[in-house]
């Protein structure tokens, strides 16, 4: 893969990124649109026959719901090839329903790792690790 195609998917990732950190799914599910193959595969520790465009509007709308004020900091980002990894921290303040929890008003801080891969300017593959225990943890429903 050229160095140009590497820098284009490179700004193509901080394009969604910065769509994720608006805080308005509205324009988070245009970015998902935009930037993921409609074929796209979602690849998690569960096993699920959804779209990763299905997946990710349907994780924004929870997220949103349960963290308005979430916020998405990339921490490293490595291109290589047609894959982006990126290491992030996550903070947001429950205010919202989650997993079926009502509303802590508990800040968190938690990482995730994510492995994007590119094809024609879209992410056609993404894998990704978040730290839910660390989550729910901070949230009060996981003891410490």
């Amino acid at each position: 893969m050229s160095t140009t195609q590497e820098t284009r998917n490179k700004e193509t990732y901080h394009r969604f990124h910065d769509a994720i950190n608006s805080g308005d799914l509205e324009i988070i599910s245009k970015a998902v649109d935009e930037f993921i193959h409609p074929d796209a595969r979602f690849h998690t520790a569960q096993v699920t026959d959804v779209t990763a465009v299905q997946a990710q509007k349907r994780i924004w709308e929870i997220l949103l719901r349960a963290f308005p004020d979430i916020h998405v900091t990339v921490e490293d980002l490595i291109v290589e090839g047609d894959k982006i990894v990126t290491r992030q921290t996550v903070t947001g303040t429950n205010s919202g329903e989650y997993r079926g929890m009502p509303p802590t008003g508990k800040s968190v801080t938690y990482h995730e790792i994510f492995i994007a891969r590119f094809a024609d300017g879209q992410i056609t593959d993404l894998w990704g690790v978040v730290d839910v225990y660390s989550q729910l943890q901070q949230l009060g429903h996981l003891p410490a």
